[in-house]
C-alpha cells in the first residue's frame, strides 16, 4: 500500500509539472502528430527514413492503462515542438507490449507486437528506443522521461550521434553543467 501511495505521488507531481510546461505551447493529439501511421513493415520504414533523410526511428512500447505512457503523450509528446523535432530527425511509432497486431521486423520475418517486444526484452512500459537505419538499437530509456526539455535532449542526443562516446545519464549532466 506504501508502494502505491508513493507512485500516485509521483505521478500526481509528474502530471502538474507537464502540465506547467504545456501552458505556453501549443498541443495538439500525440497519435495524429507524433506517431507515424505505422504500416506493419519496420524495414521498410527504415529504407523511408533513410530516403527522407532521418537518422532512424524510435519505437514506443506501450499497453493499455500505462499511466507513465498517458503522461507522455498528454504532457510531452503532445507538444507540436516535440513533435517538430522528432519528425524532423526520426520516425515514430508505438508497440504494444500485449498487442497480437502482425508486422514485419527488421529482417523482414512475420511477427506479432508481442513477441516483437519480448525478443526486444521489453519489460516495462513506457520503454523508447532508438534504432539507427540499419535497425539496430543504439539507445533504451525505460519509463517516463522528467520533463520536455530532457525529452528534447534525448532527440538531440540521439540524432547528433553523441550516444557513440556516452551515455545519456552524462550526455545529460554535461548539458547541465554547461548552463543547459
Amino acid at each position: 500500500m506504501k508502494y502505491l501511495r508513493v507512485l500516485l505521488y509521483g505521478l500526481l507531481f509528474l502530471l502538474g509539472s507537464g502540465i506547467a510546461q504545456a501552458q505556453n505551447t501549443p498541443t495538439r493529439d500525440a497519435m495524429t502528430h507524433f506517431f507515424d501511421a505505422n504500416t506493419g513493415d519496420l524495414r521498410g520504414e527504415l529504407a523511408d527514413a533513410k530516403a527522407a533523410g532521418k537518422k532512424g526511428m524510435l519505437l514506443m512500447y506501450e499497453q493499455e492503462g500505462c499511466p507513465a505512457c498517458l503522461y507522455m503523450k498528454q504532457n510531452i509528446l503532445n507538444r507540436s515542438d516535440v513533435q517538430a523535432l522528432y519528425r524532423k530527425h526520426f520516425v515514430n511509432f508505438t508497440i504494444d507490449l500485449f498487442g497480437s497486431v502482425p508486422l514485419q521486423d527488421f529482417k523482414g520475418r512475420e511477427i506479432t507486437e508481442k513477441a516483437f517486444a519480448a525478443e526486444a526484452r521489453v519489460r516495462a512500459t513506457p520503454t523508447f528506443a532508438f534504432h539507427d537505419l540499419t535497425g539496430a538499437e543504439v539507445v533504451r530509456i525505460t519509463g517516463a522521461v522528467r520533463d520536455v526539455a530532457e525529452f528534447k535532449l534525448l532527440a538531440e542526443f540521439v540524432a547528433s550521434g553523441a550516444y557513440r562516446s556516452r551515455s545519456f545519464a552524462e550526455h545529460r549532466q554535461l548539458h547541465l553543467k554547461k548552463g543547459g
